[in-house]
């Protein structure tokens, strides 16, 4: 399989040159910029990406160039072209300001290679704080700006056994208007990508490797009914057959339901799944406990019990399944270390060690809208592969307070309504995730001649990408008003509905 190597120097935008290699069909793979792996013959290019740090400061991410260049063709992104740079033997020194935001190719000097179709005065997006000056001997010029001298250059025919490319701009964020050409020059006409790696190729790969991987020996899998874990499940299903044993549980926190519908899908796709009703068990042990970090853990912990029990019931199982995704597999190799924990995150961590078992995760070199084609691609229904993301904790993390019973059908009842009518009113796949908040607070209302003093719900709805950023969702005035009205009109308890507006950063998109 070909693959571009995107060296990590910490940029906020490396993700993202990799979903655009990605979307060119080449299979792009993010290492920390200090593990360099073997350059096989399937790397076909390395992209050293942009970074935070300064190549000026004492504590710049440095590495060895020499086992890179020449070796392969190389492009260097903003500090990677810095770096670059500097290492032969040109000049980078801090900016009096920092150069932010849109610039313009006004001279291009030469407009074949990285820049072939780019048209002179092409918008391209700058972030830096370091300026080149001049570059090394054996580079020659290829662009600049009104304001940048250098913001392109390249390696001059014969320097290195292998071109080497560096800008000074970042042709991955969508502001550099002409950035999938000049990704598209370097992946396919100087690296020589040929463009094979799609769904289908995904999947066939995949299973001919998790055949050979597992052999005949069974794995556990627990299910979420979402688009990762039944995705995953499928493959390993193409593979294994009867020999993947599924757990879905219904912790009593699930949408109103959500259990039998989500049992049904997988029954429609033959796999082999068993569902636990363990609602009664969760609500008992949640009674009272109303801080949000204590419920995910209470959750994730009863979770991990639960699969522990059902587990033993099947005696020499050998593996666990899982639907990790590639950005948790990115993080978990920061070049920074782990992030900061906002909140904890339900998963069935702690079992791999407790039970002896090897993790198997079919999807953890793809992105959530890879994995969504992969689905396409194996015929799951579409109602799986476009759900919401929902939390692992459920609705116990929509519930502001204790959970109870009665609370969980009441915001079942009142979130049914409005999914219902996103449906209904052609916005449920406009938006990226949408749920109902039920607030530990009471409001008066008058229903009738009557006076109320009853519970009040927030609507959420946001637009995301991978949701680490979201902004609120402009849902239109009538449908927000219907929504209000139908909500408290058909669920007793409720006489208040609140639409929430805030963006990710500040809030979260979830209350806990």
């Amino acid at each position: 399989m070909e693959k571009i190597l995107i060296l990590d120097f910490g940029s906020q935008y490396t993700q993202l040159i990799a979903r655009r290699i990605r979307e060119l069909n080449v299979y792009s793979e993010i290492v920390p910029f200090n593990k360099v792996p073997h350059l096989d013959d399937s790397y076909k290019g390395v992209i050293l990406s942009g970074s935070p740090f300064s190549v000026t400061d004492e504590n710049a991410l440095k590495i060895d160039l020499e086992p890179i260049i020449g070796k392969k063709p190389v492009l260097g992104v903003c500090y990677g072209a810095q770096y670059i740079a500097q290492y032969y033997g040109g000049q980078v020194q801090r900016s009096e300001k920092r150069e932010y935001g849109k610039a313009k190719l006004h001279r291009i000097f030469q407009q074949d290679g990285l820049l072939q179709d780019v048209p002179i005065d092409s918008q391209v997006w700058m972030s830096h704080g370091d300026t080149i000056m001049s570059i090394p001997e054996q580079f020659e010029l290829l662009a600049g700006t009104e304001s940048v001298n250098v913001a392109a250059f390249k390696s001059k025919d014969g320097a290195y056994a292998a071109p080497v490319y560096c800008i000074q701009f970042h042709p991955e964020v969508t502001h550099s208007l002409d950035g999938a050409t000049l990704l598209r020059n370097f992946v396919v006409n100087i690296a020589g990508c040929h463009g094979e790696w799609t769904p289908k190729s995904f999947a066939e790969h995949s299973v001919a490797e998790l055949k050979e991987k597992i052999g005949s020996e069974k794995v556990l899998m627990a299910l979420s009914g979402g688009v990762d874990s039944t995705v995953a499940a499928t493959l390993l299903d193409r593979a294994i057959g009867d020999n993947l044993i599924c757990f879905f549980v219904d912790n009593g926190l699930l949408r109103k339901g959500e259990y039998q519908q989500v049992l049904d899908s997988y029954e429609h796709l033959g796999l082999n799944v068993h569902g636990i009703d363990a609602k009664n068990h969760f609500y008992e042990e949640l009674k009272g406990v109303t801080n949000p970090e204590a419920k995910r853990k209470i959750i994730g912990r009863l979770f991990i019990e639960v699969f522990e029990a059902e587990a033993a019931k099947y005696p020499g199982v050998k593996w666990l399944g899982q639907g990790t995704i590639y950005p948790d597999v990115i993080e978990s190799v920061s070049v920074h270390g782990p992030s900061v924990t906002i909140k904890s995150h339900h998963n069935v961590g702690g079992l791999p060690d407790k039970m002896g078992l090897k993790i198997v995760e079919p999807l953890r070199m793809l992105f959530k809208d890879e994995v969504r084609r992969v689905g396409k691609e194996l015929e799951i229904p579409v109602n799986i592969l476009q759900r919401h993301p929902f939390p692992g904790p459920g609705l116990g993390i929509r519930i502001l307070g204790e959970v109870n019973a009665e609370k969980v059908k009441l915001l079942q009842d009142a979130d049914a309504i409005y999914i219902d009518n996103l449906r209904k009113f052609g916005l449920y796949d406009q938006v990226w995730q949408a749920g109902t908040i039920l607030l530990p607070i009471q409001s008066v209302g008058v229903m009738g001649d009557e006076r109320t003093y009853e519970q009040a719900v927030a609507l959420r709805a946001v637009n995301s990408v991978d949701g680490m950023t979201a902004e609120w969702s402009h849902l239109p005035y009538e449908f927000l008003a219907k929504v209000s009205s139908e909500i408290i009109n058909n669920v007793k308890g409720i006489n208040r509905v609140v639409y929430d507006i805030s963006t990710k950063p500040p809030a979260t998109i979830e209350w806990e």
